[in-house]
């Protein structure tokens, strides 16, 4: 018997979806292979590699990846994974990097996360730190006792500058701007399934029931034989 054919999967969304708590969950249900591209490039930086040298030059100057380096960066990645079902991450980002990588592979869907802008600037301006031990405060789900102090030292938390609500604001612009036309090229292919919603846990079982049809839950097996 012919073994299925694999998965080729790209998740998209804004910075604040829920698109890392979304990927997780697939990884872990249907045993995808995760490659993010952030992830990849953190660990280029890390280990010195060409690329991510390259890479770190042009967020030194706070410029954004050339197509090309990120494309040779994510598609040299992905020729280790070609027995594998995988979930793409952060790429492609535009449209010549979704070009580029139609050469290489077929993509079977795309996983769009429709979440309001105005649900993600509220969540992501909720979260405050305290600089000295690290611990994360929620405004909506995690709370200080005392607003705006930490519970255990008394001392001030502060906001990073990621999580200003005039930086949230320009962050949601420009992946607005930079990916509605990577949306627009696979709603054109017929590739493209948008799941809409403001909580990560109402949308989950959809997107759940969604890959279903593509693929057998791998915890439920494993979860099975563990028994």
């Amino acid at each position: 018997m012919a073994p299925p054919p694999l998965l080729r999967a790209v998740i998209m969304g804004p910075p604040g979806s829920g698109k890392g708590t979304i990927s997780a969950r697939i990884i872990k249900h249907f045993g995808m292979k995760h490659l993010s591209s952030g992830d990849l490039l953190r660990d280029n930086m890390q280990k010195k590699t060409e690329v991510g040298i390259l890479a770190k030059s042009y967020i030194d100057q706070g410029r954004l990846i050339p197509d090309d380096i990120m494309t040779r960066l994510m598609l040299n990645e992905l020729k280790g994974l070609d027995r594998y079902n995988w979930l793409l991450d952060g790429f492609p980002r535009t449209v010549a990097q979704a070009e580029a990588l139609d050469k290489e592979c077929q993509i079977d869907t795309v996983i769009d996360l429709d979440v309001p802008f105005e649900t993600i600037k509220c969540r992501l301006t909720a979260r405050w730190i305290h600089p000295t031990s690290g611990r994360v405060y929620n405004l909506e789900f995690s709370p200080p006792k005392v607003q705006g102090i930490d519970d255990i030292t008394g001392e001030p938390l502060v906001q990073r500058d990621d999580d200003k609500p005039e930086t949230v604001t320009k962050r949601l612009q420009a992946y607005d701007a930079q990916t509605k036309p990577v949306l627009e090229y696979y709603r054109e292919k017929g590739l493209l399934k948008s799941f809409s919603g403001t909580e990560t846990n109402k949308i989950w079982p959809h997107i759940y029931t969604f890959l279903q049809t593509k693929l057998p839950d791998v915890s439920q097996k494993d979860a099975a034989t563990s028994m």
